[in-house]
């Protein structure tokens, strides 16, 4: 493998947490969209993905952590390589903003009890215990909290996605750096 390839691990993650993400963004936007009888098993979908994307960043993190990622080329100007350098990091800050303020958005719903979430329609996916346990006023301000934060993030999400993609873009195509290789698209 080129010296300044991903690893085939972080690449299938990578590449596997985009496609999830962008699944889970286009539920949220088609919700508002559908017959209410449609509404739910795309919000459990949402949240089941949600999950699974938690699982998923953590190992991706994991993996950078102990597989130190390619030098970035040594003509990237120093502000670019600082701009990549810091819309990673506030990628993964938001990669787990989302799923986690979700989780307890949802366990902070005040008919949380009544509606159980099921991972993928499998297996009962537990609510936080100890959030749902909260008198109702403050599980309703929890509610409102972290519902707004999940949205806000999500906001943060899209902005850093045009960043993040944009930069890919710029390299590949006007630098001409074979950027999409290092992610395992085309040849090194």
């Amino acid at each position: 493998m080129p010296e300044n390839r991903y690893t085939g691990v972080a690449i299938a993650l990578h590449w596997i947490i985009a496609l999830l993400m962008i699944v889970n963004v286009g539920l949220a936007w088609a919700w508002p969209n559908v017959p209410d009888d449609a509404v739910r098993p795309l919000i459990n979908n949402h949240k089941s993905i949600g999950i699974t994307l938690l699982g998923l960043i953590t190992l991706r993190l994991l993996w950078r952590i102990t597989h130190r990622p390619p030098p970035l080329p040594a003509h990237h100007k120093p502000w670019e390589k600082r701009a990549a350098h810091w819309v990673h990091i506030l990628l993964y800050v938001i990669m787990f903003a989302l799923p986690l303020s979700g989780w307890i958005m949802d366990s902070a719903y005040k008919d949380a009890a009544a509606h159980p979430n099921f991972y993928f329609g499998t297996f009962e996916w537990p609510r936080i215990g100890w959030v749902m346990t909260l008198d109702p006023a403050t599980k309703e301000a929890w509610h409102g909290f972290f519902g707004e934060t999940h949205e806000i993030s999500a906001k943060i999400l899209y902005l850093l996605f045009i960043l993040h993609v944009g930069g890919a873009l710029k390299h590949q195509f006007i630098d001409k750096d074979r950027e999409l290789a290092r992610m395992g698209i085309g040849k090194a």
